[in-house]
Parts: structure tokens; sequence; C-alpha cells
């Protein structure tokens, strides 16, 4: 009986103090911080899409009338707004997209691995979160494939 009560002791304090365990006060760690555009502050509402693409997934290009804050959970992700560089964002990373971004790439970076990211979006009126984007002056609609 006092082997047993010894042996649960054991395996209580063992996985108090296991790894991925934190025993130390939480951390807090900035993931993005970035400066809005003026919004009216009457009418803000957030919403926070789970976006998951298949592999290789790449989606039509769209534009977001709003400024969007995009966190990777898993997988990761292929982006370019226009007028900034082709990134690959990772788990644990984030990006931003100004209001009226307009998207370029919007992919899975894996062949093979689902991947998934958290958008929200900051809106200060309402509207689609994403909109086809049109180019030229008859507002042709462009898309990139599917794959």
């Amino acid at each position: 009986m006092l082997a047993v009560a010894a042996l649960s002791c054991g395996v209580i304090l063992a996985a108090q103090n296991a790894p991925g365990r934190d025993t130390k006060a939480t951390a807090d760690r900035v993931v993005l911080s970035r400066s809005l555009p003026p919004m009216k502050g009457t009418e803000l509402k957030i919403t926070v899409l789970e976006v998951a693409y298949a592999p290789a997934r790449l989606r039509h290009r769209t534009v977001t009338p709003c400024p969007v804050i995009a966190y990777v959970v898993s997988g990761a992700i292929r982006s370019q707004v226009k007028s900034e560089p082709e990134a690959v964002y990772r788990v644990g990373e984030s990006f931003f997209e100004p209001a009226n971004g307009v998207h370029l790439i919007s992919a899975n970076a894996s062949r093979t691995a689902l991947a998934t990211f958290l958008a929200s979006f900051l809106c200060d009126h309402e509207t689609k979160l994403s909109v086809p984007r049109v180019d030229g002056p008859k507002g042709d609609t462009q898309s990139i494939p599917q794959k």
C-alpha cells in the first residue's frame, strides 16, 4: 500500500514537472504590431475566419476592403499583396494586409500538407470580406488558375 502511494506521488510530481508543462509564470510574445488606418470608431466590427488551404491550393485574386491580420496555425502560407514582396509564413507567424490590399498570391506553400490560418478582419463598414479584383478600364476580373 505504501509502495502504491509513493508511486502515485511520483507520477503526480513527474507530470507537474514534465517537459511542455510550464511551471513558471506565463510569458507574452508580440506576434505582430502595426498601426491601423483612420477608421470610423462607431461602426467597428471584427470577424475572425479560419481558412484552410489544401496542398498546393491557390486562391482567386481578390481585394480585401478592410485591414487583415493573419496568424498561421498549421503548415505554411505563401502570400503577396500588391507592392510588397512575396513571403512564406509558417506556424506561429503573422502577417498584415492593408485595407484594399490586392492579393497577388494567397496559397498553401506545401504540395503535401494542409495549411490553416486565422484571418482577423477589422472593418468600419458593412462589406464583403473579400471581393474579386477588377483590372482594366472595362472591369475585367482576373484570377489565378486553380492547381
